[in-house]
This record gives C-alpha cells, structure tokens and sequence, in this order.
C-alpha cells in the first residue's frame, strides 16, 4: 500500500508540474472519492463546520484537520495538503489574488490554519457510468460546468454565500437511473438538487458557468444540476478572511477511497428516488421515493371509488393527483376555487360538495407554509367568507384564508388578477385548484349534470385558467366527479363519450392535472393527504429544500398531521353550510344524506380509510 501510494504521489506531482488538467489526473484513479479543500484560520474552523452541517448537500464534510496538520487522517496516507492539489487559489481579504501550484511557501502561516475536506461531485461520476448514464462532460473531456444560483444556504456564523451547482446534462430516459446511483453517495453530494430550466435556480445562460466548462447537451438530454463544493469558495469570499486557501476548481484532492465506500447509505428499494416531470412550462421534475409514489397511487384508487356507478372510472388518468400533489408542493402561493350552483331553483343555489374539500386543502397547505387564497362568485363572497370564519372558529382550520371575488372587466382582467401590474413574469399565484367548480363548455354556457343552463349564475373564473395557461410558471388542477368542472376538459373527450348528457356540459376549460373522483371533496381530502405524505418523505424533503438546512422536526409533522382530514372536521363543515342554506348535492348512494346534516356510512367509510393509507 505504501509503495502505491507513493507511486501515485509522484504521478500527481508529475501532472501538477506537467500543468495538465483534472480530467488526466482523475483518470489515474477513476471512480475515487475526490475532495474539495478550504484553509482557513482556526479562529473561523468552528463556524465553518456548522455551515457545512447545515448545508450538507454542497459541503459534505469528509475530514476536518487538527490546526496545522498537513495530512488528511484516514483519507489519503501520507498525503501532504500543500502539495496534492494540482493548483490552488489563495484569497486575501475574500478577493481571489493568485493561483499556485504548491502552498509550500505558506508553510508558515498554515501552521494556524485547519483544513477542511469537502466530498466533490467527481466522485460519482463512475456511479453514473455504472448506471448507464452518460457523462457529457467526460465525453467532450472538459470540466463540468459550476453555476452560482439564487439559493441561498443557511447562515452560520460569519459564513453565508449563494450555493453553487453542477450541471450534467442527463438523457429524458436515464433521470430515475441518475437520480438512484447518486443518492446512494450522499458524501459526494448525493441526488440533484434541481432537475428542469435553469431559472428556477436563477441561472439565467447555461452556455455561460461560473467555473469550469461550458458542456453541450444532446436532442432529448435534461439539464441535472448537483450541489457543489465550489459552495466553499463563495462561502471564503463573503466571510472575507485574511488570509485563505481553497482549492482550484476542478483541480480537487483525490483521496485513497472508492466514492462508494465512503458513503454509509444503503439504499432500500422503497427509499429509491424517481423522478416525476410536473411542468413543461418551464420544465421542471420533482423527486419522491418510490414508497411515497406507491402510496399516493393508492390514495389515487380509493378516491375513484364510484358508488353511484355513473361511470366515472372512465375519465380517470393515472397519477393526476402525485404530479399535482408535487407541483403544489413545490409552490409558493396557491389559488383555489370552488363553488356549483346545482340547485339553481333555491337561494342559495350552492351544494355542499366543493367548499369541505377546498378548506381542507387549504388548511394543509397552509401548514406547510404556503400562501393561499380562495376565490368564489361575487353573489355567494359574503357567505362563504362567513363559512370561513365559522370554519377557523370549530377548528376545522387553523386560521383564516382570505376568500375574494374575480370579475371580468375587459381583455386583460385575469392577467392583472393573476399577475402583478399585469407583467406574466411576476404571477402572483404559481397554483390554480379548481375543486367541483362550475365550468364552461364549449358552447360557452355552464350545465349542471342534467343538461340545465346555469351561466347566470356563475363568474368566469375559468377565464383566470386560460389564462394562467399561457404564463409561464402557473400551473393548473382541476378535481371533479362528473366532468362539467372547470379543469376536467383535459378528459373532455371520455366526459363526451362516457357521461350522461356529456356531449352538451363536458367543460371545454382544461387544467394541466385533472383528478377525477367519486365525489369531488374526496379529491380535496386526498390532496391534503397526498402533501403529507410527500412532505414526510425524506427524499422529496431533501429535494424540495435543495438538500439544505435540517430534517424534517416531530413538531412539524404534529403539525401536519393535525392539518388531515377527520369525520368529525368533515360533520363540522356540514353543520357550517346547512346553517347558511347550502344545501346537499349529492344523493345518499353518492356519500351524503339529502338532508346535508348525516353522513352515508360510505363517506365516512372514505375519510377513515383515507387518513389510515396517509398514516400507514
């Protein structure tokens, strides 16, 4: 052993001095764990590990060193850190002043310095090959491609900076393949942080890195961005130290370690990642395990459940609720509507079924940090806003979502509703829901399941779907039980096919996620339920917060769980509608009583096994 090693000490000194680049020097010892190194002052080494324990993804801490010590403990025997990265950066005051080939002539003052050894993305490049998954970078012999972006890592001490990525441009058909082979490896950055448009991460020209080589990506490749150690190197210009050293990107340490090795993750097939594309436009892929994806497809089938035998089953589309379940998971602020004028004769002409299932979602979502507003019909604002506040009151919900009207007052109303000054690059919503939602049919007016006309009746909120479609970054859902739903005209074919009356009230108004269930509030209590459940998940979790700050807390999922829907909260909710008149739309063999005060054991059959799925 300590023959090879210092035959491979002598190689890399060999192609330090030789000037050559990282990708020669790796091939010396393929498939290595590999180090990204940052020096500093003692007086900042305490700090600078709780950064990197709190942003683990870029700054997976392999070894931190005693103060002045020049070897690198149990990673490389006899390595000697001034002299075993190819090139160095040396940084006075955070401002990059040279690049060197050895730190010999600092020998000095690195005898108050400790070293920090950081796992590089490099390491798994052989896990990727192994998989099957080209490396373009290794195929084109350049360096891969670092990017600076608009995710800020958590704060420690004097340490703060932008996080840094690397981007592997990865074929359409490999992503799960991608994704698997480097969670596995967590201390050389593990799984991507972001999958789709660089945008998202405020990178805004992939031609243009910030570090190493711009990489070309082939027809039907998926730009795959990984944490990176480069991190490091923003994180010493913010602090802005004396004096420090860092090394050169793409110039790493090499370790004596197979990448695989170092790891401690043993990957169970139920905590595999797979990848879900949730949005084209722009595109974007979302990561859950594969335990997460099986139990919402259960959740899935039991809401489809169709105890009035309508045929429902006929317009169902697999996985409609986990792409929209991800894509709100990924959202910042959430728009929901709901509200069918069933019972056109009375006054109020609402059902019941709709406004439980939205409140429902809004609670969860609200819990898991989200901004949410509900807009209805401008006749029925004052009364579902008192709905709202008798909902806070029995503790349906925690506190109150703000309930507001849209009304159409020219071409370009739901621009502005739905984005600041009207601009589509600043949308005030990033989700749409529309939850057993009155919608428009082709022919332009809106029907009832037995053919009746009831557009007077209905705003044209279906005008802030058309056009939350043509902006970039809305996406859309719509949940409903018989097809005439605003959103359901994504299934608008089956509906005119399969459905009573269906050629006449199928709605013309697609949403890009249409979730079809036996009764519509159903789908809102599977929403709520399928949030829990990917938020639980450690892999959509690390993902979803860029593998960034800590894990999940038990006072978070308290909180969460509090948030699930309940019988009880589901009898509470009808009391609150029955005492304004709502009345109940749904014939007992559909899961609600006439008389909208009881439930239909079949309902509450649903909610239970609902909430024991959710909490297996």
């Amino acid at each position: 052993m300590g023959l090879l090693k210092c035959a491979t000490n002598f190689l890399c000194r060999a192609v330090r001095l030789k000037g050559l680049k990282y990708s020669t020097r790796a091939k010396m010892k393929p498939g290595y764990q590999q180090a990204n190194v940052v020096i500093l002052h003692k007086d900042l080494a305490d700090d600078f590990e709780a950064f990197c324990r709190a942003n683990s993804s870029p700054l997976p801490l392999l070894y931190r060193s005693k103060c002045g010590e020049w070897s690198s403990g149990p990673l490389a025997t006899g390595s000697d850190i001034r002299e075993d990265c190819p090139e160095y950066c040396v940084f006075e005051n955070g401002v990059l002043m040279k690049k060197v080939a050895s730190l010999s002539s600092y020998t000095p003052q690195l005898q108050d310095m400790v070293t920090f050894y950081l796992g590089c993305s490099f390491g798994f490049e052989s896990a990727l090959k192994a998989a099957g998954v080209p490396v373009r970078n290794v195929e084109q012999g350049k360096n891969v491609s670092m990017y600076k972006t608009s995710v800020a890592c958590i704060r420690a001490g004097q340490f703060h900076c932008p996080m840094v990525v690397t981007m592997r441009p990865v074929p359409e058909d490999k992503l799960d393949a991608a994704a698997q082979s480097t969670h596995a490896i967590p201390l050389a950055h593990g799984g991507p942080v972001h999958i789709g448009d660089p945008k998202l991460l405020g990178i805004q020209d992939l031609s243009q890195p910030d570090y190493g080589d711009s990489v070309e990506q082939c027809p039907g490749d998926v730009p795959v961005f990984w944490a990176c150690g480069i991190t490091g190197v923003e994180a010493v210009q913010s602090c802005k130290p004396t004096l420090a050293f860092t090394h050169s990107p793409g110039c790493m340490f090499i370790t004596d370690q197979k990448a695989e090795t170092i790891s401690p993750l043993t990957l169970e097939p139920a905590h595999c990642p797979l990848t879900i594309c949730i949005s084209q436009n722009p595109q974007h892929y979302s990561i859950a395990s594969k335990r997460a994806v099986q139990q919402i497809r259960v959740i899935e089938e039991l809401v489809v459940e169709d105890p009035g035998s309508r045929g429902i089953r006929a317009l169902f589309l697999q996985d409609e609720l986990l792409k929209a379940c991800l894509s709100l998971s990924h959202s910042s602020s959430v728009l929901i509507t709901t509200g069918f004028p069933t019972h056109y004769m009375h006054n109020p002409p609402e059902e019941t079924d709709g406004p439980p299932g939205a409140i429902a979602m809004a609670a969860m979502l609200q819990a898991l940090g989200k901004e949410v507003v509900i807009v209805t019909d401008g006749r029925a604002l004052e009364m579902n806003q008192h709905i709202m506040q008798d909902a806070v009151e029995k503790g349906v919900i925690k506190t109150a979502v703000p309930v507001i009207s849209f009304q159409s007052e020219g071409p370009d109303s739901a621009l502005h509703f739905l984005c600041h000054d009207g601009d589509p690059t600043k949308p005030r919503f990033d989700h749409l829901v529309a939850i057993e939602r009155s919608g428009r049919a082709t022919d332009g007016n809106y029907y009832n399941m037995r053919g009746v006309n009831i557009k007077h009746l209905v705003d044209p909120i279906d005008d802030l779907f058309t056009t939350a479609s043509t902006i970039a970054g809305i996406t859309t859902t719509g949940i409903g039980d018989g097809g005439n739903e605003l959103g359901m005209g994504k299934v608008k074919a089956a509906v005119k096919a399969y459905m009573p009356n269906g050629k006449l009230i199928a709605c013309d108004v697609a949403a890009d996620f249409a979730i079809t269930t036996g009764v519509s509030n159903w789908g809102g209590y599977a929403v709520a339920c399928a949030l829990y459940v990917l938020n639980l998940c450690p892999v959509h979790w690390r993902y979803l917060h860029s593998g960034l700050g800590p894990s999940l807390t038990p006072d978070q999922q308290s909180l969460w769980m509090a948030c699930l829907p309940t019988v009880a909260k589901e009898e509470e909710m009808l009391h609150i509608l029955v005492k304004y008149g709502v009345r109940s739309g749904k014939t007992a063999n559909l899961g609600l009583e006439v008389d909208g005060l009881t439930f239909h054991p079949y309902h509450s059959d649903i909610i239970q096994r609902l909430r024991n799925l959710t909490l297996a």
